[in-house]
């Protein structure tokens, strides 16, 4: 088994959920590779080393620079704010080495596009970290899409809401709370929720054309943890968008985290001319399913408990009927990326994908800003 020696660059929530990846993927999946966890990579020295410790890294740098310059380290995966992606990922690329990266690929579509030209030019293997697309639920609404099940779309329609930052008194800026800072961030609910759910609309029914949206700021003004000044908040805590998709289908968008009782609310529903379909994360071993050629008493919705041997990735976890959950996204992910470079078939979504979808961000918080419809740019 060929090793692949990986430096990961964060400790938070996405530095732990892409670790338990790397650690179990080999139990679950048979592979050609095996990720190696050589170094993490963080500011605080004592932080690294508790996060080294605790995941089983073998070694531990304060400087990301270091990091990439190691001849032991083959992969680069970026778990840190936005505004730093593309620096990290333009570095890793000249040296050659392999990166993932945490979603949105970067603050803008202005910096994405430059990580993907230095990544094409490096001809480095990469990828973006849009977990939802490896939910087997989620692939399975993939495969009837594909296989022309629902017919021609007409709708698509996507939800992600949150309660997080109702409290005015919550700061922004700091650990933990960066994604309230829009030097940090670059967007509020458009960048960190609504790019998942473009993503992987785009990845299910193509392309998006068209956009327009309006977008608000419940809370103008919070202190900063970092100047200890109340500041201006320059996210945007709630935004809804339509969108014209280029196979002529029409959507609606919609995301905040002021919406009380909910913690993380994703799903989606498309429907054709033939059937709809309809996903939740939170019961995301689920797919619901309506077929109008359905005939009979019995007709209606099916729900679909993705969980048998012949539905996506599940032959390599338990017996039929037992579920799996969100880590196990991540693994997906490694595993895929890990195929991918077996069989010289880089797996998806890539930086390009991620541009794209960040020339969906910018369009929608332009056209919140003009009130205008907006184009959306294509990637060439």
């Amino acid at each position: 088994m060929k090793k692949l020696n990986v430096g990961i660059v964060g400790y938070g929530f996405m530095g732990r959920a892409h670790s338990n990846a790397y650690r179990k993927v080999n139990n679950f999946f048979d592979l050609e590779h095996q990720p190696v966890l050589k170094a993490a990579c963080a500011r605080s020295p004592d932080n690294a080393k508790a996060f080294a410790d605790k995941w089983g890294y073998e070694s531990v740098e304060t400087d990301w620079r270091k990091l990439i310059a190691r001849d032991d380290i083959e992969l680069i995966d970026i778990c840190t704010p936005n505004n730093t992606h593309a620096e990290i990922a333009i570095a890793a690329a000249k040296a050659g080495k392999m990166i993932l990266c945490e979603k949105p690929l970067a603050l803008n579509a202005k910096e994405a596009e430059k990580m993907v030209a230095a990544v094409e030019k490096a001809k480095v293997q990469n990828m973006v970290w849009y977990n939802y697309r490896r939910c087997p639920a989620v692939v399975l609404a993939k495969q009837l899409v594909d296989e022309g099940k629902l017919g021609r779309i007409f709708h698509y329609r996507a939800k992600f809401l949150q309660d997080w930052t109702i409290n005015p008194d919550l700061p922004q800026g700091g650990t933990g709370l960066w994604r309230l800072d829009v030097k940090a961030a670059g967007s509020g609910v458009t960048g960190d929720l609504l790019a998942h759910c473009i993503d992987t609309a785009m990845w299910l029914n193509g392309s998006i054309d068209q956009v327009s949206a309006m977008t608000e700021t419940f809370v103008k003004e919070r202190k900063h943890n970092l100047t200890g000044k109340v500041e201006k908040v320059g996210i945007d805590d709630a935004c809804a968008f339509l969108a014209r998709f280029t196979n002529g289908s029409l959507a609606t968008f919609e995301s905040t985290r002021y919406a009380r009782g909910h913690k993380a609310l994703y799903t989606f529903e498309i429907n054709g001319e033939h059937a709809s379909i309809f996903w939740d994360l939170h019961d995301l071993h689920r797919l619901q399913y309506f077929d109008h050629r359905d005939e009979g008493r019995l007709r209606g919705w099916r729900s679909i408990h993705v969980s048998d041997g012949d539905q996506p990735y599940m032959k390599n976890w338990w017996v039929p009927g037992l579920q799996i959950g969100y880590e196990h996204t991540f693994i997906h992910q490694v595993a895929d990326f890990l195929q991918g470079l077996a069989d010289d078939k880089p797996a998806k979504p890539d930086f390009k994908d991620g541009l794209a979808t960040d020339y969906v961000t910018d369009a929608v918080l332009q056209s919140a800003k003009t009130g205008q419809w907006e184009k959306v740019r294509k990637v060439k």
